[in-house]
């Protein structure tokens, strides 16, 4: 039977759109298309100059027979068109794979191949990459190639495609007409997870999670319109955790930044007055343990988003030594970057630093968007116990979570298996719903029986004066099964032994989760700054151990 609500109460364009962010960059270029959106280097360009030559890409794609998802990859650091891609590629209705910029070719061409791209954007760093990426592609369809070329470049500008990136746009239509997808289900972006074993997965975003997640990044951080905000942060990583959408939605200043270098980064934060930035807990340590007089001079209260690892008491006391105001979020790729938030309290900051490093570690709550986080049991599908101590997994449900992974059916039903998306995190609740990663589930180290959380090991070892860096995987153990071997990269000039790392641990830690190996020296990092364990976990095997 028809609801009196349904009645005569049609809906239609009038009533109702499909939810997206495409839709921010125009409303920034109608009320503000004076305001300045993107600044690189000497370049200067309004939100009416930006609107225009999106619709120019969006309009060249089209002439290009690229048309409905259709996959438009592109090689590009944090600069110009890259921000321009993440409105131009959808406006057109294709779908934007962002590549990691730090892949080898066979990595990269296998993206190419499984993602189906048909037109590539590639600047001329990474042009040698690509090329030898397209060289190494199985499928035999055609590739449009996109050179572009940069002024702040030093490199040689070595062109493999068939058009220059602004001889592209030239053949646009600066007022192409485009149009909001039929439906906000529809593809807008194609991310590949880190892939540390076997071949990447390809995470598929629709219109209303991008633009969900976007608002929420304006909600959680208080943004307000005009806010300078620093590409610290990959834009291939998360789409740049959606950033990219919530500068346009404040009509925000994109600061663009080809490398991420402490002087690189100050001297943006002087002379643009920058607001907010994003970053892997390496970005924050790189700047609170620069020199002294590289910090001079810069604003006042800028707001930092840490996330990738908890942040230790030292670096939230460095930052607050620097003005800055750090917030810590916690997502995966599959959830479009950050969908949790450890939301601070304004009691908080009566506590002593130790504390507030104990609360601000917690990976939080949900995001003003995300319908709900929670920590269960995974063979129940059942809350765990909110005591702070009772393990389960991490388990997301709403709008910012992906389609499923591109051409991976079972992959897919795997993760939303029991109505919820797994994200293979392990974790306590706390008695006011904050939750903490104890690990990942392949990284609980199993030792006589006893679960040992690494991340519990690498909180001590952070505490440590000397230590910078700090990661614990599982060392084999004819004895234990297996045992904690700790991986530390010490700071410059640090001077100190592994029985001094052990040491140090002894006075924190029960006896049976202090490593039983310390190696020093650099670690293993992704492109986005994460400690690769299964690097180190091939090294943990031949560590020496040490008496405990």
């Amino acid at each position: 039977m028809t609801s009196i609500y349904d009645q005569d109460l049609p809906r239609g364009e009038a009533n109702y759109a499909p939810i997206s962010p495409l839709s921010f960059i125009e409303r920034s270029a109608e009320v503000y298309p004076d305001r300045l959106a993107i600044v690189h280097g000497e370049f200067r360009q309004t939100w009416g100059q930006a609107y225009e030559r999106c619709r120019r890409l969006a309009s060249a794609l089209q002439k290009a027979g690229i048309g409905k998802n259709d996959t438009v990859a592109v090689m590009l650091p944090n600069t110009p068109p890259m921000v321009e891609a993440h409105f131009g590629v959808p406006m057109a209705g294709a779908v934007l794979n962002a590549l990691n910029t730090r892949l080898d070719a066979e990595t990269l061409a296998f993206m190419l191949d499984h993602g189906e791209a048909k037109l590539v954007i590639v600047d001329p760093e990474f042009a040698s990459t690509m090329q030898q990426a397209l060289a190494l592609r199985k499928g035999t369809a055609p590739m449009l190639v996109i050179d572009v070329e940069d002024a702040l470049f030093e490199g040689n500008h070595h062109r493999i495609g068939s058009s220059t990136y602004e001889a592209f746009l030239s053949t646009g239509d600066p007022d192409f007409a485009w149009k909001l997808p039929a439906d906000e289900w529809d593809a807008i972006a194609l991310n590949y997870t880190s892939g540390t074993t076997g071949n990447p997965k390809g995470v598929v975003y629709h219109h209303r999670g991008a633009a969900m997640n976007a608002i929420s990044n304006v909600l959680e951080w208080d943004m307000p319109k005009h806010a300078v905000y620093l590409w610290t942060l990959p834009m291939f990583h998360c789409n740049g955790w959606c950033f990219p959408w919530t500068v346009a939605a404040r009509a925000g200043v994109n600061v663009c930044l080809r490398k991420v270098e402490a002087q690189a980064i100050f001297d943006a934060m002087r002379e643009h007055g920058v607001s907010h930035y994003c970053g892997a807990p390496i970005v924050h340590g790189l700047l609170v343990n620069s020199p002294a007089d590289m910090k001079a001079g810069i604003p006042a209260g800028v707001k930092a988003m840490v996330a990738g690892a908890a942040p230790p008491a030292s670096m939230i006391e460095g930052m607050e030594e620097m003005g800055f105001d750090l917030t810590h979020v916690y997502g995966l790729t599959e959830v479009y970057g950050p969908a949790t938030v450890c939301a601070k309290h304004a009691a908080w900051d009566e506590l002593d630093i130790g504390e507030r490093a104990r609360l601000n570690a917690r990976q939080g709550v949900r995001y003003h968007l995300e319908r709900d986080v929670r920590v269960l049991d995974p063979a129940t599908m059942l809350p765990v116990p909110q005591d702070g101590e009772t393990m389960g997994e991490i388990m997301f449900k709403g709008n910012i979570a992906m389609k499923g992974y591109l051409k991976n059916p079972k992959a897919t039903q795997e993760a939303f298996a029991g109505g919820w998306f797994h994200s293979g995190d392990l974790a306590v609740q706390y008695p006011d719903g904050y939750f903490k990663i104890k690990d990942r589930s392949k990284d609980i180290i199993i030792s006589g029986g006893e679960n040992i959380s690494s991340i519990e090991v690498e909180d001590v070892l952070y505490r440590h004066p000397a230590v910078l860096a700090a990661a614990v995987v599982a060392k084999p153990d004819a004895k234990w099964g297996e045992t904690p071997c700790a991986f530390v990269e010490l700071k410059a000039g640090a001077q100190v032994t592994p029985e001094d790392i052990v040491a140090h641990c002894k006075h924190h830690l029960a006896g049976f989760k202090v490593p039983r190996a310390v190696v020093f020296g650099e670690l293993p990092k992704t492109s986005t700054g994460k400690i690769q364990k299964f690097e180190l976990r091939k090294l943990a095997g031949s560590a020496q151990a040490i008496a405990v």
